[in-house]
């Protein structure tokens, strides 16, 4: 199954632009997912916020990560889009984190350039390491992929630190060093944006990002800029957020939780609880 994703990703990114919508836990995914997309992306951000309670600084751990790979992979039926930070060390830890995500259901791995510890991509202060060094650890990510259909997607945080040309030549040497989609994180204009897609030969990866550095975009207007995958990892935990502190609000206030609240035997349904009542009714009468 796992295969057959990959390759429905990969003939979306050809076929034009794939949208895929962040989800964070498996409520998310599900609620995504029912709803239809080519793609899903499972945001570092999200998982480190909603797993561990922890910011997206570097703390979460591969073993972290892969757990929640697995679990979301399985639990839907798009292709997965998995951001594994900075590959989680070395070169061999690099090796490593590209067959654990395969193995886990991924349909697609991202790694960025950033020095560890890493920081969320519209934050302050970020620190990439050497051009060279970042190639060598796609390198290694191409050759310890066992399925060619796996898509490897090289981010660079260059624009914050050395400026939008030292971040293009980046990515164009990523994707020469064999990336598959090329992620140029956090341009801050729409002249940025269309450069980028002007001078990398690759599809590129646009990050929506509600109150990020990035200009946001309608999805018809960023292929028509020329890119092939759009994510949009932060609205749905905000959303999330706001309502959860709505309805936490209003219990303590009023003691009645106001909405709009997800209908009860709906959220049932959605977990899977029509199988278990057609199950204990097959058992029951067998």
């Amino acid at each position: 199954m796992a295969d057959e994703r990959r390759r429905r990703l990969r003939a979306g990114l050809e076929a034009g632009l794939v949208v895929a919508p962040g989800i964070y836990d498996m409520i998310s995914a599900k609620v995504a997912d029912r709803i239809g997309f080519a793609a899903l992306y499972m945001t570092g951000y999200g998982v480190a916020a909603s797993h561990l309670g922890l910011p997206d600084a570097g703390i979460a751990t591969f073993s972290d990560m892969v757990s929640r790979v697995r679990v979301m992979a399985d639990g839907i039926s798009a292709p997965l889009i998995a951001d594994a930070d900075t590959g989680y060390g070395g070169l061999l830890n690099v090796a490593h984190t590209i067959q654990g995500y395969e193995k886990a259901g991924a349909a697609a791995l991202q790694l960025e350039d950033q020095e560890f510890p890493k920081k969320c991509g519209h934050e302050a202060g970020k620190r990439c390491i050497s051009k060279s060094d970042m190639i060598a650890k796609i390198k290694v990510a191409v050759e310890a992929r066992t399925d060619p259909d796996f898509v490897i997607i090289a981010r660079t945080d260059a624009r914050a630190e050395f400026g939008l040309e030292d971040a293009i030549a980046r990515g164009q040497a990523y994707a020469g060093a064999g990336a598959d989609v090329i992620f140029v994180e956090a341009p801050q204009t729409l002249a940025e944006m269309e450069r980028i897609n002007q001078a990398i030969k690759k599809p590129t990866m646009a990050n929506m990002v509600e109150g990020g550095k990035t200009p946001i975009l309608s999805s018809r207007e960023l292929a028509r800029i020329g890119y092939r995958l759009a994510i949009y990892p932060s609205a749905p935990f905000l959303a999330a957020t706001a309502a959860f502190e709505r309805v936490y609000r209003s219990i303590r206030e009023t003691g009645v939780a106001e909405g709009p609240l997800y209908p009860f035997y709906d959220m049932g349904r959605l977990m899977g609880f029509d199988e278990v009542r057609a199950f204990e009714k097959r058992h029951a009468e067998s």
